[in-house]
């Protein structure tokens, strides 16, 4: 079959339809490979990653102790308390509560830059390895990564932005007490694992003999995924969901990581596995690489802010809009 088609400029072609089709579906492919190929580059394979090995891990915290070493050192009692009372009051209908009001992102319009200058005036009671303000750690955490991964701009950015929840315990933003924003987070509505740090708080819990939750698995279902569960509430899932619910372009597996950072009963134990997913699987691995350039940077060598300033700000506006809702 031939058809006569007039051109855009008057002059009359013949085209056969049957190779118009044959270029029609060539391109077909061109174009889903293509989407297939930008696919992969917004959700890099960490099997894939080689490490340039530049961070060197230290022996000891920036008190001379061991990391995350919660019976010995000069934050000991201040930190115990912290965690007594997060146990306490970190219960599954607290959760829904102030998660309803906190996905409202109604107290503040902002950018990234200006939120990390903000946690100058944070300093995170639940840490025993560093008592220094948290823009310090968020860009110690950033620079470690970035020897480690030259090329990942996207694992740079999501390090240097990871704790900007941590705004939570400021007065604009609801000044909420520090067990309900910082600290290793857990699922609430099902049972707590031993392997909380300081689980013997759990007991004073509402939810520990209630047996809507008490039991294994709870309110969920082994394999359901952990975008299924509730989280304890604090600076994790509310930076998700304001990265999320604004637009980032950061992989999934950078939100995986901003969410679940905190989750170390199960990054570091293996706790409520159960839930994972397949995707859940796959993402943890970038949560291990990320943890290391997290915890193992603490430090009381400061980075120099102004010197790789004009590089994140570029990451930013890759990633993000210029004005975010908090």
């Amino acid at each position: 079959m031939i058809v006569s088609v007039e051109k855009p400029n008057g002059i009359s072609s013949d085209f056969d339809v049957h190779s118009m089709m044959i270029n029609c579906s060539n391109a077909l492919i061109w174009f889903s490979a293509t989407q297939a190929k930008s696919a992969e580059q917004a959700q890099p394979d960490a099997n894939k990653l080689v490490s340039n090995d530049q961070f060197t891990v230290p022996q000891n915290n920036a008190f001379g102790n061991t990391f995350r070493d919660y019976e010995v050192g000069a934050r000991t009692d201040k930190v115990e308390q912290h965690y007594k009372a997060s146990h306490i009051n970190q219960t599954y209908d607290f959760v829904k509560k102030i998660r309803e009001e906190y996905k409202k992102l109604n107290k503040a319009e902002m950018g990234i830059w200006e939120c990390c200058e903000l946690l100058n005036e944070v300093v995170d009671d639940s840490d025993p390895d560093l008592d220094e303000p948290q823009i310090q750690h968020l860009l110690q955490s950033a620079e470690a990564i970035r020897k480690d991964y030259p090329n990942e701009d996207w694992l740079h950015l999501t390090a240097l932005i990871h704790d900007l929840g941590k705004i939570l315990v400021l007065p604009k933003f609801g000044e909420l007490p520090q067990w309900a924003v910082v600290g290793d987070t857990f699922p609430v509505g099902c049972a707590f694992d031993e392997f909380n740090v300081h689980y013997k708080y759990f007991r004073e819990n509402p939810d520990f003999k209630n047996p809507k939750y008490s039991t294994n698995n709870g309110v969920y279902s082994e394999g359901c995924g952990l975008d299924n569960l509730l989280m304890s509430w604090g600076h994790d899932d509310y930076m998700y969901m304001v990265a999320k619910e604004n637009g980032t372009t950061l992989p999934q597996a950078g939100l995986f990581i901003i969410r679940y950072h905190s989750f170390y009963p199960l990054h570091k134990h293996g706790a409520y596995a159960q839930f994972m997913n397949e995707e859940d699987k796959k993402n943890m691995k970038w949560l291990h690489v990320f943890n290391k350039n997290d915890l193992y940077s603490k430090s009381k060598a400061h980075v120099d802010v102004e010197k790789v300033k004009p590089y994140y700000e570029s990451l930013i506006a890759k990633y993000f809009p210029a004005k975010l809702k908090w």
